[in-house]
């Protein structure tokens, strides 16, 4: 099941810490997207299927103390739309369709006897 979790990054000012933060996110394993929300961009949003919330929030406090879990929820990825109208496939079976002869280059048969003959 794919997991919204949502860290609490605080001394996440400049734009090289927070590329930092995401970087240590992205990282982990079964992590799909990370971005940074927020206000005053203080949020790590991460998406992911298989995301152990509390080894990543750890991974972040390494660098960032006081990084902190605001919310874990999980989310149904987005199925596309079923069409009303059936959908025709077409099969083609491999000699249906027009397939040119083959090509041979011309050649020259010479005859070493000219002057025998084929019939006896």
């Amino acid at each position: 099941m794919t997991k919204k979790i949502v860290i609490q990054v605080h001394n996440m000012g400049s734009d090289k810490s927070r590329s930092k933060a995401m970087k240590i996110a992205a990282v982990c394993q079964g992590v799909e997207s990370v971005a940074v929300e927020g206000e005053s961009k203080d949020q790590l949003v991460v998406t992911g299927d298989g995301v152990d919330s509390v080894c990543l929030t750890n991974q972040i406090r390494k660098k960032f103390p006081g990084a902190s879990i605001i919310s874990v929820e999980d989310v149904k990825k987005e199925q596309e739309p079923q069409n009303e109208e059936p959908s025709f496939t077409t099969y083609h079976h491999q000699y249906d369709y027009y397939r040119p002869p083959p090509y041979y280059p011309s050649c020259y048969v010479y005859d070493s006897y000219p002057n025998s003959s084929f019939f006896f």
